[in-house]
C-alpha cells in the first residue's frame, strides 16, 4: 500500500453518502470504486464525489474482484451484510462495516471467525463512540470521577427511522429489529463503559406510534418505536435505555447518566454539554459544573453523527497504517448484537432472556 490508502464502498445510500463526505476530508485517503445495485443510489454518491470519477458495479462480488483496493466500507441494508463481507474477506482487504455487525447472533459470529482467520484490519462501525462529548464523558468515568460505578442510564428521543429504498428498515428480518438496528450503538456504549459483560436484559417495547398505518406487498411493518431496555452486568453494574423515536421535538437527542457512589455525571448531545453533580449532603448547597465540549466544523458538516464519523475514519486509517488493533473490533459488534437480540427477544415473549440464552 502507498501513502494513499485507496477505498471501495459497497452500500451509497444515505449512511454511504455520509461515509463519502469524511473521506473527502480525510488526509491520505481516496475513494475510487463503489458498489449498489440501485442507480439510483450510485447518482447520489456520485454526485457527492461532485464530479470525481469513480469504477461502478452493482455488487460487492464485482467490487471485490477490483484488485486495487486497501480498504472497503460496508454501508450496505443490514440483512446483506453476511453476503457482502463474504468476497470482501476473500480479497484480503481492510474492512470497516457498519453497524450492526449482522442481523442474527449465528451470522455475527460468522463475522468474528472470519476477522479473526483474516490478517487485515476489521473494524465495527460503532459512531457513537467517538462523538467528542461521549468520548470526554467516557474518559472521566474510566477516571472515577463519580467514584465506583453503580448505574447507568441512557436516553434517545429522536425521529422515526428515515425512509430507505424500498423501505427495507420497516422489517424486522431486514434490519434484525429495532433494539438490533438502532440501539446496537447505545449497548456497545454501555459494554464499554461499564467495563463487563451483560448477563440479563429485559425490555418492555412496542410499535405503537410510527408505521402503524402503513401496507406493503411483503407485509406489515413490524419494529419497535419505543422501549425501555435494562441490562444487568456481571460487575453488579445496572444499564437502562429508554428510546422514544417519536420525540422529534426533543432538544437533546440523546442523553447519558452515570451514578456512582460519590457523584453523577451527564453528557447531552447534540448541546455537547457535561454535567458534574458531586454528593453534597442533604440540604446542602449544590456545587455542579457544566460545561460544554466542542466538536470541529468540520466534523460536524461531514455527516449528521456529531461529528463522530469524521473521528471514526481518522482512527481507521490510522490503524490501517500503524498495524494497531481495531477500536471497535468485531467482538464488539457482535455482543452488541447480541444484547439487542436478546432484548428483541425479551419485549416480545415478556420476560427476562440470561445471555446465556443467545451466547451459550
Amino acid at each position: 500500500m502507498g501513502e494513499t490508502i485507496r477505498y471501495g464502498l459497497v452500500g451509497t445510500g444515505m449512511m454511504g453518502v455520509e461515509h463519502i463526505q469524511n473521506l473527502l476530508v480525510t488526509p491520505g485517503v481516496e475513494l475510487v470504486a463503489i458498489a449498489d445495485p440501485v442507480e439510483s443510489s450510485r447518482n447520489g454518491a456520485k454526485a457527492a464525489l461532485g464530479g470525481k470519477s469513480v469504477r461502478e458495479y452493482e455488487t460487492a462480488n464485482d467490487l471485490a474482484s477490483d484488485g486495487g483496493l486497501d480498504a472497503v466500507i460496508v454501508a450496505s441494508p443490514n440483512h446483506t451484510h453476511r453476503a457482502t463481507l463474504e468476497p470482501l474477506f476473500a480479497a484480503g482487504v481492510h474492512i470497516l462495516c457498519e453497524k450492526p455487525l449482522a442481523t442474527t447472533v449465528p451470522d455475527a459470529r460468522w463475522v468474528v471467525e472470519q476477522a479473526k482467520a483474516s490478517p487485515k484490519l476489521f473494524w465495527t462501525a460503532m459512531e457513537y463512540r467517538f462523538m467528542p462529548p461521549v468520548a470526554e464523558f467516557i474518559r472521566e468515568l474510566h477516571e472515577h470521577k463519580v467514584g465506583r460505578l453503580r448505574m447507568l442510564s441512557i436516553r434517545e428521543h429522536r425521529f422515526p427511522f428515515l425512509p430507505k429504498v424500498g423501505d427495507w428498515n420497516r422489517f424486522s428480518a431486514n434490519t434484525g429489529g429495532t433494539m438490533v438496528e438502532k440501539c446496537c450503538h447505545f449497548f456497545d456504549l454501555m459494554r464499554l463503559i461499564v467495563k463487563s459483560e451483560p448477563v440479563r436484559v429485559y425490555c418492555s417495547g412496542a410499535m405503537d406510534v410510527n408505521h402503524v398505518g402503513e401496507r406493503y406487498p411483503q407485509g406489515i411493518p413490524d419494529i419497535i418505536d419505543n422501549s425501555y431496555t435494562t441490562v444487568d452486568f456481571a460487575n453488579g453494574v445496572r444499564a437502562m435505555l429508554d428510546l422514544c423515536m417519536f420525540a422529534d421535538g426533543a432538544e437533546e437527542q440523546e442523553e447519558i447518566t452515570a451514578v456512582g457512589g460519590e457523584a453523577r455525571l451527564d453528557v447531552f448531545i447534540p448541546s455537547g454539554d457535561i454535567v458534574f453533580s458531586p454528593r453534597v449532603g442533604f440540604m446542602n448547597p449544590k456545587h455542579v459544573d457544566r460545561r460544554t465540549v466542542g466538536v470541529d466544523e468540520t466534523a460536524l458538516k461531514a455527516g449528521s453523527h456529531h461529528g463522530s464519523t469524521f473521528y471514526q475514519h481518522q482512527e481507521f486509517a490510522k490503524a490501517i497504517r500503524t498495524g494497531h488493533p481495531p477500536l471497535v473490533s468485531a467482538h464488539d459488534g457482535l455482543m452488541a448484537v447480541a444484547i439487542g437480540a436478546a432484548a428483541e427477544l425479551s419485549a416480545r415473549e415478556k420476560r427476562a432472556v440470561d445471555m446465556a440464552e443467545l451466547l451459550g
